[in-house]
């Protein structure tokens, strides 16, 4: 197949494009402004392609990796998309975290022109996306799965078929509220735990030798010994993502106290101007807020 790709600039996107490549596919990319960040790929082999259209025109696959739904949107749908001319048979996989509404929209819009489009967001993080250990979750028919498993296999380890169209994303975002949950949660009671006169390595010590222990927790543990990138994810996306989890429950009709109480969290941190920061520098807005001291003041905060 060809292979298009669009977000081999991102963290996530490079290392899938990478795998890609590395596995024999052969690959085109875009590239909006960070050109140095893919020129590893165009010397491994990929296309460039002069934007979304081309690769719609002469692609059987185009994957989608970029921040979220308007984003996803302007390169599918808009000037220059890939519905501009898109080839007959194509499939557009958007890997990206999207609200399923948008998703929807884009899938039926696709449909009036023959095309096929996919829900398929990401788990886990840019280092297993280098390594080709992604977890891919799949939201389509079973023939139209059959067809991408190969192509997805090359940059995950894991892939799964959750469900038909639109389930991707909503498991996806149930995911990440999981996530970000426990995040939050970590922030909040390290502070508490200072405040009260507990050092909150000894709560390490207890939660990292029972059921509570998990890897999100670990990476928010390293706080404490001022390494802020232990989860290389931006505080602003995770936000994003919350607020897309707020709008599915919202939708429904489904109350999400919790959901609401973890982007209001991610909210405060983002608005005491640690947005662009990772998901880590909650525990500094903890500190903000506070006045627990946590993180060592010889660290790069």
């Amino acid at each position: 197949m060809n292979i298009g790709y669009i977000g081999a600039s991102g963290l996530m996107g490079h290392g899938m494009a990478k795998n890609l490549l590395a596995k024999g596919q052969h690959v085109a990319i875009t590239v909006h402004q960070q050109r140095d960040r893919v020129q590893d790929l165009l010397d491994a082999g990929a296309t460039l392609a002069a934007n979304a259209a081309e690769l719609g025109a002469t692609c059987d696959v185009v994957l989608i990796c970029v921040t979220g739904s308007p984003q996803v949107e302007a390169v599918v749908s808009g000037a220059n998309g890939l519905l501009s001319k898109p080839k007959a048979g194509l499939v557009i996989v958007d890997c990206s975290t999207s609200e399923p509404h948008s998703t929807t929209y884009l899938r039926e819009l696709a449909q009036t022109q023959g095309v096929t489009f996919v829900d398929a967001p990401l788990a886990r993080s840019p280092v297993e996306a280098e390594a080709g250990r992604l977890n891919i979750m799949v939201g389509a028919e079973l023939a139209v799965f059959a067809k991408l498993e190969p192509v997805l296999k090359c940059c995950a380890e894991n892939v799964f078929h959750v469900g038909g169209p639109g389930a991707g994303h909503g498991i996806k975002l149930l995911n990440n509220f999981i996530g970000q949950a426990i995040c939050t949660a970590t922030a909040e009671a390290f502070a508490v735990g200072k405040r009260a006169g507990i050092d909150p390595k000894q709560l390490v010590a207890l939660v990292g030798a029972g059921p509570v222990n998990s890897g999100l927790f670990q990476a928010m543990a390293k706080t404490l010994d001022g390494d802020l990138a232990g989860l290389k994810f931006e505080l602003d996306n995770a936000r994003k993502d919350i607020r897309y989890y707020t709008h599915l429950a919202e939708g429904m009709g489904v109350p999400t106290l919790m959901g609401e109480a973890v982007h209001q969290s991610l909210s405060m941190a983002s608005a005491l101007g640690f947005g662009k920061k990772f998901v880590p520098s909650l525990v500094e807005a903890q500190e903000r807020i506070t006045g627990a001291a946590l993180v060592p003041k010889t660290s790069n905060t």
